[in-house]
């Protein structure tokens, strides 16, 4: 696939505990820690809530809001913040055109039936069948529409009327990376001029608890920066609630409609790695070099806390970009899965837009698998 068109970040919409907005985040990057955090509702897990939101903002109708999931709710708020900032909330015929690539997770579980049916599984003479009949009769068939990860595509056309091709990744982390890449790629390419792009994600949720801890991935203590934790200090991520997307142009159909293009996306290196000691920091070097990483000013880290995998990514980043500055993206929102690589994204091109960065590297490497390496710089 050729890539010969430049493409741009001409709309931004970013939340999570920090708040809402590009300068919102850019004070949490200069605080160097999450603006909000509960010790107390996932005990002992800490979580970085969302911060409140006046949803009325971008999703008017009370209808909309009540029949979606808060991860459907702050990815449909994001996305209408980006088009807000690239200035086609109101153009029609634009958002017709434009396409959709999401990256997100499945919905919520119904927590009060889960335990139940797993309290009866105990007992039960015929776990098999018992589990067969109470999933069958328990569960709402609604609730088995609402887990649908491609409805948060679905309400971001049916509230904002963006309704172009869309498509929506799964796959924790690496998700957000081939969301990026795909629609970086389709643009660059010329087989589409606009395209609408990030995800959600919802940590204040007790099933994700649940599993991320049956992995052994969770940190069961209180904040501590993430390229800090360690074995013997319990390393693992700590949750935050976010969302991110970004409008993404070719930069001849940005000025051609006077659009101000804050900063440039290269093609996104992508990887998936059999995780072995010292696979990372090679597929690392090999991403930084794909991706054309030259002089980066600050390394935004997607990294998750999970040992060892985040001791390799910030020996790699050592090596790859000695002397800059490296800031995970943890300590600004909490661990994200599906919404890293917008998020980091999108805060690079805040950096680009608003400090005057000339480039910024952003890396994402999953706590179980999937790597990437995103550039960008000023357009």
């Amino acid at each position: 696939m050729s890539s010969s068109r430049d493409v741009v970040v001409t709309g931004i919409g970013l939340v999570s505990c920090a708040g809402e907005g590009i300068a919102a985040h850019l004070a949490a990057l200069d605080a160097g820690a999450p603006a909000r955090t509960d010790t107390e509702a996932f005990a002992p897990y800490t979580v970085h809530p969302v911060a409140p939101l006046a949803l009325d903002g971008q999703i008017p109708k009370k209808s909309d809001q009540r029949q979606m999931e808060p991860w459907q709710r702050l990815g449909v708020y994001a996305a209408g913040l980006a088009l807000d900032a690239a200035g086609v909330k109101g153009d029609a015929d634009l958002k017709g055109r434009m396409h959709l690539v999401v990256s997100a997770g499945g919905g919520e579980r119904d927590t009060a039936v889960d335990g139940a049916i797993l309290t009866g599984l105990r007992e039960a003479a015929d776990p098999g069948a018992y589990l067969n009949e109470h999933l069958q009769n328990d569960l709402r068939p609604t609730l088995f529409l609402a887990q649908l990860s491609n409805l948060l595509a679905g309400n971001i056309g049916i509230v904002h009327g963006v309704t172009g091709a869309s498509r929506t990744f799964m796959g924790e982390e690496a998700a957000g990376t081939d969301a990026l890449r795909i629609a970086q790629a389709r643009i660059a390419s010329g087989q589409v001029d606009c395209m609408l792009v990030g995800g959600s994600y919802s940590a204040e949720r007790p099933d994700v608890m649940v599993i991320h801890e049956m992995g052994g991935f969770l940190r069961a203590r209180d904040f501590r920066p993430v390229f800090d934790r360690t074995p013997a200090d319990e390393a693992g991520f700590i949750l935050g609630s976010a969302a991110a997307f970004l409008v993404l142009e070719a930069a001849e159909h940005a000025a051609a409609r006077g659009a101000r293009a804050l900063a440039r996306l290269g093609p996104v290196a992508s990887d998936r790695t059999t995780r072995a000691p010292g696979s990372t920091e090679a597929s690392l070097a090999a991403l930084w070099a794909a991706a054309g990483i030259a002089a980066p000013e600050i390394v935004l880290a997607g990294a998750t806390g999970v040992a060892p995998v985040t001791a390799e990514e910030g020996a790699a980043l050592a090596r790859l970009a000695p002397g800059v500055a490296v800031t995970a993206l943890g300590d600004l929102t909490g661990h994200t899965l599906e919404t890293v690589a917008p998020f980091g994204a999108a805060l690079a091109a805040g950096l680009v837009a608003e400090r005057g960065l000339r480039e910024v590297a952003v890396t994402v490497v999953g706590h179980r698998r999937g790597e990437g390496v995103i550039r960008v710089t000023a357009a």
